[in-house]
């Protein structure tokens, strides 16, 4: 027995080509955002304070702004064969990570300053900063670094611009490594 089909069954009507090709469209036009935003998601550099980076703690392989003020005292300068090693330490005021940095620091890089550092930070260990930003002058601050302090509470913009860099100064490293040890964070 065979089976014999109508034209109308066989051919595609001028109806469904257009459904199918508006479909394809949106297919390919979801796979181009896919790709697109997967490549942005890659590129992101996110902002962090330290109390910020100790309560969620970023992927190992991820990297990040690390940013506040400098802790007073804090700067130690060594050489590791015949590059500069750095370490120093960074604060928001609630929380302090210890920064690592290999190669010669900003002219402008200062202890009780604002300092904003790339780089990733693996829990237990310092943060290594692949590079170090400084502030240009004594009145700049970075606008993270200033909400950052505004969250910590250490400055209301009500009251007039933010701390400079003397009133950090007050903040020793002792001061630091306590509230690092009260977050559950190792000691440098």
């Amino acid at each position: 027995m065979t089976v014999t089909r109508t034209v109308s069954q066989r051919r595609m009507t001028r109806k469904t080509r257009r459904l199918w090709l508006v479909l394809s469209c949106l297919a390919c036009f979801a796979v181009a955002t896919a790709l697109v935003l997967n490549a942005f998601s890659s590129s992101i550099v996110f902002f962090m304070a330290p109390s910020q980076v100790l309560k969620t703690p970023p992927a190992p392989d991820r990297v990040i702004r690390l940013g506040g003020m400098v802790v007073a005292g804090s700067l130690r300068r060594t050489v590791q064969g015949q590059s500069p090693v750095n370490l120093f330490q960074v604060t928001d005021g609630q929380a302090a990570i210890e920064v690592r940095f290999e190669g010669i620091l900003p002219d402008l890089f200062r202890e009780g300053q604002s300092v904003v550092a790339l780089g990733t930070w693996v829990p237990g260990k310092d943060f290594a900063a692949s590079e170090v930003l400084a502030k240009h002058d004594e009145t700049y601050m970075p606008r993270e670094v200033a909400e950052a302090l505004q969250r910590s509470g250490k400055w209301d913009p009500r009251f007039g611009k933010p701390p400079s860099a003397e009133s950090w100064n007050t903040m020793t490293r002792n001061e630091a490594q306590a509230s690092r040890a009260n977050s559950g964070s190792p000691l440098p």
